[in-house]
């Protein structure tokens, strides 16, 4: 008997007349008479399975004629080679023990002229997720934050966990869950940015969160999410922003290598060629942007934001000058950016804040931190906010803070941007949205 499961993708022809234990989903099923065909499924793949009747027990081979798909079974059988199947083998059943035998199927799993409207779908996400397509996505994504983790631990950075409850609301702008705190009111943080700039503060030079945040926005795009996760790096005694754009770049090269080197197949699978992009990256600066709009036909008001139209545009730009999908926008206003920001000292106009952006989609946003306490101070009293409400936050400012900044890179963006998902829900395994709080 054997013991060992062997995974479908580790199957060969040159193990003709090895005995094998699968594990996994009888995908389809075809009965012919005394001859019964079985499309095997596990995460790694599909195999041809065969049980011949002659060769099995009466009611092992009933059993199997009965399967319905998507049963998940156990199989004992044997390798033999084939010059029929297209895989150059087949598994000959010698008894299949059903684990759990399947319904009818609410959404096919296999989807061949008929495609399951988005919505079903994820109804029945643990179904859905059972698609090859779906499979291979997870696959990438857990190699790109094993890249970019990896390639983070490797460079002396520590790996922290950051705060989800807060007692106040972690940024000014995007709206926030509120939730019951025992008998007071807290919040799901929005960004673990701020507890990470208490971290340098606590005297470690260099850190990355890799966790949830929440932002109770009503948006029903394809690019934005309720629950999203981020790998927020932060770092002390920066030169200035430019040395993080260096760090960031490497950083999401690093997650690209990975995918590259470990998801060949899930890459063919969803039909994506990829490759690591040439650094460094491309960086336009406001005010220049406005300049780069206005040539395109496009006039922004000085000390706006980039609305949707002015990043289709700049993604143009930047692919005709500089033939990259990646790059770096920087020195927004300071007029439109968070009182924690630095700014530029000679032209206070300007932040030093930075954005990544692949095409028209922003990865990230982050940049150079004000670590003066006296400038921090006067910041938010421009911003007109109340310094008692940040206290929490400002008073470690007082006892010297190293200059330090970081960027949060969107996982589920960055994902849909590699791959090309036209939806960032295929990038989450459970979608919070607006109108979805279930399963």
């Amino acid at each position: 008997m054997v013991e060992k499961r062997t995974l479908a993708s580790e199957l060969r022809p040159e193990m003709d007349g090895k005995d094998v234990l699968l594990m996994g989903w009888a995908q389809d099923i075809r009965n012919i008479k005394k001859i019964v065909f079985v499309v095997f499924r596990d995460h790694t793949g599909t195999a041809q399975l065969v049980a011949v009747q002659e060769n099995l027990d009466k009611k092992v081979f009933e059993d199997i004629s009965k399967l319905s798909p998507e049963t998940c079974i156990k199989v004992e059988g044997v390798v033999k080679k084939s010059s029929i199947a297209k895989a150059g083998y087949e598994v000959h059943i010698k008894n299949l023990e059903v684990l759990s035998k399947a319904e009818p199927l609410p959404i096919s799993v296999v989807e061949k002229d008929i495609e399951t409207g988005f919505s079903k779908r994820f109804d029945y996400r643990s179904i859905d997720l059972r698609k090859p397509k779906s499979l291979a996505i997870f696959r990438i994504e857990s190699a790109l934050v094993q890249g970019m983790t990896k390639y983070l631990d490797e460079n002396g950075f520590l790996h922290v966990f950051t705060p989800c409850i807060m007692g106040a609301a972690s940024e000014s702008g995007a709206e926030v869950f509120r939730i019951k705190y025992y008998d007071r009111e807290a919040y799901l943080r929005q960004d673990p940015q701020l507890h990470r700039q208490l971290t340098i503060a606590g005297g470690l030079d260099k850190i990355y969160d890799l966790g949830p945040n929440w932002r109770a926005e009503k948006s029903h795009t394809v690019k934005h999410l309720c629950e999203h996760r981020a790998c927020a790096v932060e770092k002390a005694f920066i030169r200035d922003e430019i040395e993080l754009e260096r760090l960031e770049e490497e950083v999401i090269r690093a997650g690209i290598k990975n995918v590259l080197q470990n998801c060949e197949r899930e890459l063919s699978v969803l039909g994506v060629q990829l490759e690591v992009p040439k650094a460094p990256f491309p960086e336009i600066r406001f005010p220049e942007v406005y300049e780069i709009l206005q040539g395109m036909g496009k006039r922004l008001p000085r000390e706006t934001d980039l609305d949707a139209e002015s990043m289709e545009l700049l993604a143009k730009y930047v692919e005709r000058e500089y033939d990259s999908k990646f790059y770096f926008v920087n020195r927004f206003p300071f007029a439109i950016k968070p009182f924690y920001v630095m700014r530029v000292d000679s032209e206070p106009e300007w932040a030093r804040s930075i954005d990544l952006n692949y095409g028209s989609l922003e990865l990230s946003s982050g940049g150079q931190r004000e670590h003066r306490y006296d400038v921090l101070m006067s910041q938010i009293k421009e911003k007109n906010l109340n310094p008692k409400n940040l206290e929490w936050f400002t008073q470690f400012f007082k006892y010297g803070v190293p200059p330090h900044g970081g960027f949060a890179i969107g996982v589920e963006r960055l994902t849909q941007a590699i791959l090309k998902l036209p939806n960032i829900r295929e990038a989450v395994l459970f979608p919070r949205e607006p109108d979805r709080l279930l399963p």
